[in-house]
């Protein structure tokens, strides 16, 4: 798999299927027993020590902890450690890089609340904050919508494409709602039983034939009339019944 810069590029798949292993392994939380990994063409990303490391790939995981006793600002500091180095050395871009993440997240208004205070929704943005204030070429988000109400996750997705477009990032994404996937994604990655069974554009990837065989259950997919992008609809046995119903009516 490659993840291009100024691209968002989305794995989806079933449960099981390996995508958030996969993530995690491109950050180098699990080792890859068979694969490399290669940062700007030529730079062996499993060669470098982790605070390098850091400054090209960042990770937001599921299932943060939740700190004690530190502020929304405290916790999204932590983004700038690649760039102190030892002994806490001065990091004079730190206030701007740390300023600008709280506003894109939009956890600004929360930076001197103590994040114990916080939603689950508030949590998972101040995290993103983190990731954002460590300023890397590659960004991974697992499930970056989980907590978040409606507003929030299309906001966030929102942000995505605005990385992706505007500051040329490799965003790689693994997302459970495959309309979202159709929507922000440049490029889908369908994985099953720990295989990438394809990768490529949302219209060829997102078949219903390929959705229906992957995910074990019938995947309809049509344009949406109003936008033109994919549209998904599994179908189940109250589905089912309901369109035999209407077909004798």
């Amino acid at each position: 798999m490659t993840l291009r810069p100024g691209e968002v590029t989305v794995l989806v798949g079933p449960n099981g299927s390996g995508k958030s292993t996969l993530l995690r392994t491109v950050a180098r939380l699990q080792r890859p027993r068979t694969a490399a990994l290669v940062i700007d063409k030529d730079t062996d990303g499993l060669a470098l020590s982790p605070r390098e490391f850091s400054r090209h790939v960042a990770l937001l995981t599921q299932g943060r902890p939740t700190p004690g006793g530190l502020t929304v600002r405290d916790v999204v500091e932590f983004g700038r450690y690649p760039y102190r180095g030892r002994w806490g050395k001065a990091d004079p871009e730190g206030r701007t890089a740390v300023d600008r993440a709280l506003a894109l997240t939009g956890v600004q208004e929360f930076a001197d609340r103590g994040v114990e205070h916080l939603s689950g929704g508030q949590l998972q943005r101040v995290w993103l904050a983190g990731c954002l204030a460590q300023e890397t070429g590659v960004l991974l988000l697992d499930e970056p919508t989980t907590y978040l109400d409606l507003r929030y996750q299309v906001e966030l997705l929102d942000l995505m494409r605005d990385l992706a477009d505007d500051h040329g990032i490799a965003v790689g994404a693994v997302l459970h709602d495959l309309d979202q996937a159709a929507a922000v994604g440049d490029r889908i990655v369908l994985l099953h039983a720990g295989r990438i069974v394809a990768d490529g554009l949302p219209e060829d990837v997102l078949t219903g034939e390929r959705l229906t065989e992957t995910y074990g259950i019938r995947i309809d997919v049509e344009p949406d009339p109003l936008t033109g992008r994919l549209r998904t609809r599994a179908i189940g046995r109250h589905h089912t019944r309901s369109e035999r119903l209407s077909t004798l009516s």
